[in-house]
């Protein structure tokens, strides 16, 4: 017997996916009144109909799924790394961004986050020559890269993961995906 994901998630897959209740039902055999029930949580179904409507959801979500290039945002903001601390911080500050990728040419070399600059910002009395820092001493390992074909979903734990995820068009980098680009996938 498969572990089954909360009841609570067939009413945020329903709406995703555009269905009314009584459509859901009709789809599953059940009564509207049931799915009703089950959203609301008045009823809780056998372990074969939750499974049932699961399944139904999963099929339909499969065909209408997001993938990476729906919800990335396009203006990538990025930095070079031979640019300068002082470049950076005001590319983030200016663009409200908490990470920016760093680039060598055409190839991602890294990612720096607010976190990170801010470890190595702490002390006042270091801040001027922290300024002049390159950014290889601050930067973090580059971040996962996928195509834009990928289906979303799946990108969800690279991201709680990695904090971000940069998306490639033809072998070149076109957006990127942070935490806040998944809740487009919430209902």
């Amino acid at each position: 017997m498969e572990i089954l994901p909360r009841l609570e998630y067939i009413a945020h897959a329903r709406r995703r996916l555009g269905l009314t209740q009584r459509k859901l039902a009709g789809l599953t055999g059940l009564s509207t009144s049931m799915i009703n029930q089950i959203e609301s949580g008045r009823c809780r179904p056998s372990y074969e109909t939750a499974q049932k409507i699961f399944d139904l959801l999963s099929s339909l979500e499969g065909q209408s799924a997001l993938k990476a290039g729906d919800i990335c945002s396009r203006n990538l903001y990025f930095v070079q790394k031979c640019d300068t601390m002082m470049v950076v911080i005001e590319r983030m500050r200016s663009n409200s961004i908490s990470q920016i990728p760093v680039f060598d040419g055409f190839q991602v070399v890294g990612i720096i986050t607010e976190d990170g600059l801010a470890k190595r910002m702490v002390e006042p009395a270091k801040n001027d020559r922290n300024r002049d820092m390159s950014l290889s001493s601050i930067m973090e390992p580059p971040p996962p890269i996928v195509d834009v074909s990928t289906p979303a979903k799946a990108l969800v734990p690279l991201v709680r993961f990695s904090k971000c995820v940069l998306v490639s068009e033809k072998g070149v980098v076109a957006g990127i995906i942070t935490l806040t680009d998944t809740l487009k996938l919430v209902g």
